[in-house]
């Protein structure tokens, strides 16, 4: 890998060959061919526009939503790890938040601040950047809902600025290039009482804490909700609530919890994972006659 001698300088930190089984809520998967942990949004772009554009690039945010292939990942990875990236400030009933920001953050900022409508957030174990690539929602609110407006780099490192109506976002999906890395977002909220909001947030949290395995290997929900259908109770209909992958042996399984939910209960790899996931999704279009797609994003190379 030649391209490796010649990376621009920077002033955050590059890694070759860097495990990324530490950076994922699975705990599965090889290693970045380089990892950059950029020291800001202009060190970011000062590095896509002198890096080889052969060269591909992954952004990888908290790792709550994304099985990593035993293999590696081709190129550079790139996390938006740190202050520079996960700064949240209110203004009136504006919420601006950086793409590294985790969006039960943002939920806790906007209750503290008296701003409804983004307590959704407090449910989901992710990044704004996450939210903003796939329209990230829960109980019944989405990340269409509430935003203003969010801005990016493309893979060049040129900066671009999205308005709402620029994602054409629809269930679990954005229209904007999927080359984009988001630097920060502009939500708009509600006036509300900070402590009603608290409230909501609380029930939130209690909610997600006695029905999803949170406190196991997990990536949030496997797969999306097809038209008129709970992904969950297909996974259940067919028989795989608790069960292990009975096809390869592998050590991963759908939770007793939530059906919708993989977790790793040992020494999974993330062929194990990736392979209970495409058993159960035949199982159930054999059953039951459905498709389920994945809602879980999965990078890399397999062995």
């Amino acid at each position: 890998m030649t391209w490796r001698n010649t990376l621009p300088a920077v002033r955050g930190k590059l890694m070759s060959d860097e495990p990324l089984a530490p950076f994922t809520w699975f705990r599965v998967g090889g290693a970045a061919d380089v990892l950059f942990l950029p020291a800001d949004a202009d060190d970011l772009a000062d590095f896509l526009k002198a890096l080889d554009p052969a060269v591909p690039v992954t952004i990888l945010g908290v790792g709550s939503n994304v099985i990593v292939r035993d293999g590696g990942v081709e190129g550079v990875v790139i996390r938006l790890a740190g202050r520079a990236f996960a700064g949240i400030a209110t203004d009136g009933d504006t919420i601006t938040a950086g793409a590294g920001a985790l969006d039960a953050m943002v939920a806790r900022a906007s209750a503290k601040a008296g701003l409804a409508g983004l307590e959704f957030y407090a449910g989901i174990p992710g990044t704004i950047g996450g939210a903003l690539t796939m329209n990230a929602g829960c109980y019944g609110a989405e990340t269409k809902d509430v935003l203003v407006s969010a801005w990016g780099l493309t893979r060049a490192g040129e900066r671009v600025d999205y308005a709402l109506a620029d994602f054409g976002y629809t269930y679990r999906h954005s229209q904007a290039p999927a080359d984009i890395l988001w630097i920060e977002a502009v939500y708009r909220g509600t006036p509300d009482d900070p402590e009603a909001v608290a409230a909501r947030i609380a029930g939130i949290t209690e909610r997600r804490e006695t029905t999803q395995p949170i406190r196991e290997k997990t990536g949030g929900s496997t797969f999306k909700n097809p038209p008129g259908h709970s992904s969950w109770k297909l996974v259940d209909a067919a028989g795989w609530r608790g069960k292990l992958n009975a096809v390869t042996g592998g050590g991963a399984m759908f939770s007793d919890l939530h059906s919708n939910f993989m977790i790793n209960p040992g020494e999974a790899t993330a062929a194990d994972i990736e392979g209970l996931g495409e058993t159960v999704r035949a199982d159930v279009q054999s059953k039951l006659g459905v498709n389920l797609e994945w809602e879980i994003k999965r990078i890399g190379r397999p062995l």
